[in-house]
């Protein structure tokens, strides 16, 4: 074998390599889409209700909802009442979360206008727990959802401890105290995945595609030039 073809052999199997890496450490959620049957006080497949007599709704179709869903054919709704309930849902992960490690994944999230009188807006908090149900650390918090159009955010997180259930609950904006009548959309939950954190805390998250690319890249120009 020439020595050009052992290089090109080289070059394939680094590429294989990489591409394996980039997925190596995800984990993706059972239903992150909230497919379901729409209907009123219904829990998603895969998915399980954190508070006695709150269920959450699959949208759309019932309460007045008939959004489009940002994925999919249907997506998840979850409201606070004025006596201070608000619902919530969650699911075991099919691995956990490490201790001390950086995260990252996304969601798209939005509020409805007309949701039976439920129509201001709230914010999303994510816990992580050892058990189901469980509020151990706070993962997530967003500012008050008041867009009614679907748009996307993206988290970063650190875990302090390891995390095996995640709870996605509806909450009053932020400074507010005095229940109200709110909701929030939520739809296509993004695979988790591991992110690089500096310890300087500047540097969040690397690139890896982009320096995957960059070597690759190098490679065949290294191996095109001999």
């Amino acid at each position: 074998m020439s020595y050009l073809c052992i290089m090109r052999v080289c070059t394939a199997s680094i590429l294989l390599c990489l591409l394996s890496l980039s997925g190596f450490g995800q984990i993706s959620l059972g239903n992150p889409s909230f497919e379901s049957k729409p209907g009123n006080a219904a829990i998603p497949d895969k998915w399980v209700t954190c508070v006695p007599g709150s269920t959450p709704d699959i949208l759309p179709g019932v309460w007045g909802v008939n959004k489009a869903p940002q994925d999919g054919m249907s997506y998840l709704g979850l409201i606070t009442r004025e006596n201070g309930s608000k619902e919530s849902i969650g699911q075991r992960l099919s691995k956990p979360l490490e201790a001390n490690t950086c995260y990252t994944f996304s969601v798209y999230l939005a509020r409805s206008e007309t949701y039976v009188g439920y129509n201001l807006p709230l914010r999303l908090k994510i816990w992580g727990s050892k058990e189901y149900c469980g509020k151990d650390q706070l993962l997530v918090s967003t500012k008050a959802i008041k867009h009614t159009n679907w748009e996307q955010y993206e988290f970063q997180i650190y875990t302090k401890a390891k995390v095996h259930f995640l709870l996605l609950e509806a909450c009053l904006a932020p400074g507010v105290t005095i229940p109200y009548r709110g909701n929030i959309l939520i739809d296509e939950l993004s695979p988790i995945k591991p992110c690089f954190k500096a310890e300087n805390n500047h540097i969040q998250q690397a690139d890896f595609f982009g320096w995957a690319t960059s070597i690759f890249s190098y490679l065949i120009d290294w191996v095109a030039g001999n």
